[in-house]
């Protein structure tokens, strides 16, 4: 007799996957569409699209082959409309970890978006406008792309650097600057005060042009800027800018994969206030983390790359009279973006005592949400050949938690995840800024009398009540919510309840989001 709920489950798992596999056939309509566009051919193509219902219905099995031909011809219909969107898109040299087209996805579905990567020898056919009705900039073009234009509005003009082009019905190809709108905006919702301050801007680049321009417009006292070669470098900052009450960092250091890397020693500004990042992925870099530490003030660029999104896209719309009407206070739209974006990027990571039930509840976030499950020891056996505790028995603590390191810096900087932690990752003091860097932190708190030491070396050596008095600040410092599960008295009590744990636990981040 079958089960209801497992057939339910099982429809679950099967939706996913078509749900995957729609999201790659419409993206790969979308590129038809433009190839089309660029070769001057019609959308529609009926000999080929009779052909393909033919082929299909041979294809197909004998319980779905009666509704084959409805079920593609409704998908071609969609095709087809999705492939006659105005086109726009992110322009860059290296675009493998943007967010932008789910951002103007989540805007406006009334044109495509996608990533446009070129190389600076490609950018000649691209602004001629036949593809693309227009396009966002980024990293290296912004003043390329300011050089290209036609005209500029204030904000273009001023820095010199644009990041949104757009191509008009009249022929001319208009460049704006919406960079420094998503810039206030992102100081002014975390209520960093610019006006009087001197503030250092790391970087001399496209961004950094639109982030001084902002900063003037929010009147700051002084703006110095610091780059590789400049007057003020990496090597004298700490002596020609040693006062400067906030830092921006325009740059593309500590961006992910290679979130590890430092610019600058933020204890070496005394006066220091507030930090700006424009990265956003991971969403607490090394620069956040270092000013979070020393009690300051401190946003990322997700808000920023939101804010700006926004305004882009009502230029992109024709809408240049709600553009420039638009204020910084805080907006719904761009603050719903923002949190859906937060809750997609961000893991949920589990941090506790070695057989306190992360992996137990690992496994019924990621069934409840549909995120992959990594469990890091598990990332350990695969990736040294060894369990935890055989590494701990065989190589020796110390060896096995330098391993461990190198497991927690690979994983816990990607997105999306249900990460479960071994109970020691807390033991190093380097793993607390990739713990932090890209995840909701949970620590789960079980009464110690519940916790196994079963395969469990560390525990049994040194005992469960010791290892918690030298982990149990840790714990609570370096996590962002604290699950108490201390109402189940039993392992079995605890696996009973732990999908309505779970469950409440989701629905709080989404709430904080």
């Amino acid at each position: 007799m079958d089960d209801l709920d497992k057939l339910r489950s099982e429809i679950d798992s099967i939706d996913r996957d078509i749900l995957d596999a729609f999201e790659r056939r419409t993206a790969v309509s979308r590129r038809i569409g433009n190839l089309k566009r660029a070769e001057g051919m019609a959308v529609v193509d009926g000999a080929r699209e009779e052909a393909l219902f033919a082929k299909l219905k041979k294809s197909a099995g004998f319980e779905s082959r009666p509704y084959v031909e409805d079920l593609y011809r409704e998908i071609l219909k969609l095709s087809k409309a999705h492939q006659n969107k105005p086109a726009y898109g992110v322009l860059g040299r290296s675009l493998g970890h943007t967010y932008s087209p789910e951002i103007h996805n989540l805007l406006d579905p009334s044109y495509t978006y996608s990533v446009i990567e070129r190389e600076p020898t490609e950018l000649d056919e691209l602004f001629g406008g036949k593809v693309f009705k227009g396009f966002n900039v980024t990293i290296p073009y912004k003043k390329e792309a300011a050089a290209r234009c036609d005209e500029l509005d204030e904000a273009a003009e001023e820095c010199g650097s644009v990041n949104t082009v757009v191509f008009g019905s009249d022929g001319k190809t208009y460049g704006y600057n919406t960079d420094y709108y998503g810039f206030i905006y992102m100081v002014n919702r975390k209520g960093i005060e610019i006006s009087g301050k001197d503030v250092l801007v790391l970087g001399t680049g496209g961004a950094a042009a639109a982030v001084r321009y902002a900063l003037k417009t929010l009147g700051a006292a002084n703006i110095l800027s610091c780059g590789r070669t400049s007057d003020i470098n990496y090597d004298n900052v700490y002596d020609m800018a040693c006062n400067v009450q906030v830092i921006v960092n325009t740059t593309p250091v500590g961006m992910y994969p290679n979130v590890s890397e430092r610019l600058i020693d933020l204890s070496g500004f005394p006066r220091l206030e507030a930090c700006c990042d424009l990265i956003y992925n991971p969403s607490r870099t090394r620069f956040l983390q270092d000013a979070e530490d020393l009690g300051l003030k401190f946003c990322g660029g997700l808000s920023m790359l939101v804010a700006q999104a926004y305004k882009a896209s009502l230029l992109f719309k024709g809408e240049t009279d709600a553009a420039a009407k638009l204020g910084y206070e805080k907006n719904e739209t761009i603050e719903q973006i923002i949190r859906s974006l937060k809750l997609k990027m961000r893991n949920i990571t589990l941090i506790g005592m070695p057989g306190c039930g992360k992996t137990t509840m690992a496994k019924r976030i990621s069934a409840i949400t549909g995120r992959k499950l990594v469990d890091l020891d598990y990332a350990y056996r695969d990736k040294y050949g060894m369990t935890s505790a055989e590494a701990i028995s065989g190589l020796g603590e110390d060896a096995f938690r330098d391993n461990e390191c190198e497991v927690a810096a690979e994983i816990l900087p990607e997105s999306g995840l249900v990460i479960s932690c071994g109970g020691g990752i807390v033991t190093r003091p380097e793993n607390k800024f990739f713990v932090r860097c890209n995840s909701y932190v949970i620590y789960l708190e079980r009464p110690l009398e519940t916790l196994s030491d079963h395969n469990r070396p560390v525990s049994i050596q040194h005992g469960v009540e010791k290892l918690f008095s030298q982990r149990k600040e840790k714990y609570e410092t370096w996590c962002d919510y604290r699950l108490q599960l201390d109402t189940y008295p039993d392992k079995q009590s605890y696996i009973d309840n732990a999908p309505l744990e779970a469950m409440k636990l989701i629905e709080k981040i989404e709430r904080d989001a």
